[in-house]
C-alpha cells in the first residue's frame, strides 16, 4: 500500500492531552493525490492556551495540477491565518482562515490560466481548553466518535446533501446516488464563500475520537463501521486500518484522514 503522507512530524511538539495521527493515500485508481492535511499547535505555551490544537483536511479538484495546488494552498493558509491572527475567538479565526483561503485560491487561478476552475473542500477543527470548534466547506467530514456512537458534525455541501436535508432521499440512498460527488460549495469557486461553523463549542470527554476525512474514506467506509474502532487501538493503527479497508473496496479516490483521541 502506498502511503505518501503521514503526521505528526517528529520535530513537532505535541503536548499531552491528545493522541493524534493522520495518513493520506493515493487510492487505487488515481494517478496523483489531490488531498492535503496538517496538524498544528504552537510551541509557545501562552499561544497554545488561547488557540489550542488545529487539524485540517482538504480535497482538491481541478485537474492534475489544480487540485493539488488548491488543497495545499487551503491547508497552508488556514494554518497561517489561525496561527498568526490576534483574534482570540477560535470559531471566528477558523471562518476568517477559510475566507482568506477562498480568496487566495481564486487569485492564484486568475494569475495562472492553467489552474482555472481549481477549488477544494476544507474542514478545520480546533481543540481549545477541552472544547471543539470547527468550520468547513464542501464534503470533507468531521465525525465525533463517543462511547460506540458516531455523529457527523459537518453537513455535506453537495447536491445529494441537499436532497437528504430536504427529506427527498435517505442517507443510505445518498451513499449510492450517482451524483453524490457534485459539490454546491468549495473554496476557490465563483461567488461568495459558503461555509459552516460550530455555533457553540462542543465540550469533549476523555476517550472521544475526532475523525476528519475526505470522501475517499467516507465513501467506502460506513458510519457504523467507524463506531467499531477498538478502544485500545492506537490512532496510527486506526489510520492504517481504515485506509486499508477503503482500498480493499476499490479505493476510487484519494483517501485522507486525521484522528485525534482525547486522553
Amino acid at each position: 500500500m502506498h502511503i505518501p503522507t503521514t503526521m505528526p512530524k517528529q520535530d513537532m511538539k505535541i503536548r499531552a492531552g491528545v493522541e493524534a495521527a493522520g495518513l493520506s493515500d493515493i487510492g487505487c485508481q488515481r494517478e496523483n493525490n489531490e488531498d492535503s492535511f496538517a496538524y498544528w499547535e504552537s510551541e509557545n505555551d501562552a499561544v497554545f492556551d488561547v488557540k489550542g490544537r488545529l487539524a485540517v483536511v482538504a480535497d482538491g479538484m481541478g485537474g492534475y495540477e489544480g487540485g493539488q495546488e488548491a488543497s495545499h494552498l487551503a491547508v497552508e493558509t488556514v494554518l497561517e491565518v489561525y496561527g498568526n491572527s490576534t483574534d482570540a475567538s477560535p470559531d471566528g479565526l477558523l471562518v476568517e482562515a477559510l475566507r482568506t483561503a477562498h480568496e487566495r485560491i481564486r487569485e492564484r487561478a486568475t494569475a495562472n490560466p492553467s489552474l482555472y476552475g481549481m477549488g477544494t473542500t476544507c474542514t478545520a477543527a480546533a481543540i481549545v481548553a477541552g472544547r471543539l470548534y470547527f468550520a468547513h466547506v464542501g464534503d470533507s467530514r468531521l465525525y465525533l466518535l463517543r462511547s460506540g456512537n458516531v455523529q457527523q458534525l459537518t453537513r455535506d455541501h453537495s447536491y445529494v446533501g441537499r436532497l437528504v436535508e430536504s427529506g427527498l432521499i435517505s442517507r443510505s440512498e445518498a451513499e449510492i446516488h450517482p451524483q453524490r460527488h457534485i459539490l454546491t460549495a468549495a473554496l476557490g469557486t465563483v461567488g461568495e464563500l459558503v461555509a459552516d461553523s460550530s455555533e457553540t463549542p462542543l465540550v469533549l470527554d476523555k476517550g472521544d475520537i475526532l475523525l476528519l476525512c475526505t470522501d475517499g474514506l467516507w465513501g467506502q467506509v460506513k458510519d457504523e463501521e467507524l463506531s467499531r474502532i477498538p478502544a485500545g487501538q492506537s490512532m496510527s493503527e486506526v489510520c492504517r486500518d481504515l485506509i486499508r479497508l477503503a482500498r480493499q473496496r476499490g479505493g476510487p479516490d484519494n483517501i485522507t484522514l486525521q484522528v485525534l483521541r482525547i486522553a
